[in-house]
């Protein structure tokens, strides 16, 4: 498994991706980019929420084994699940439906499995994703 710890802002989203993509240099395209946007999404949340007062750290680990994607992303900012959250209703029209909730929908969507823990003072969402090698 590989590590990347980066300060948890917007600024840092581009490292993030070309992190996780450079363990995906075999993968389809198609799932390269399912899983670019659900990094942004995760990480673009970390970033903007997870320390509303004074900045912090993210921690992402990746790992392939077995043609699975494993994705942790670690934060030590305010304690939240989000996958408690209401999927939003996509068959209101979007001035219907509630602000936000729909990142995290795209993520649950584009992902084999999503779960949080609240371990040690820190968010864990590990994320997966089923991979085809090409050829």
């Amino acid at each position: 498994m590989k590590h990347l710890t980066v300060q948890a802002k917007i600024e840092s989203l581009e490292e993030v991706i070309d992190f996780i993509q450079e363990e995906m240099s075999y993968v389809a395209q198609k799932i390269v980019n399912q899983i670019s946007i659900v990094v942004e999404e995760i990480f673009a949340n970390i970033a903007n929420y997870a320390y509303p007062y004074n900045g912090g750290m993210a921690e992402i680990s990746v790992d392939t084994t077995n043609d699975v994607l494993t994705m942790s992303f670690e934060d030590s900012g305010e304690p939240y699940n989000p996958l408690e959250k209401d999927d939003p209703d996509i068959t209101l029209s979007a001035e219907m439906r509630d602000i936000g909730g729909l990142g995290i929908f795209m993520a649950k969507k584009l992902s084999d499995s999503i779960s949080y823990n609240y371990k040690d003072g820190k968010n864990i969402l590990t994320i997966t994703k089923n991979i085809c090698r090409n050829g």
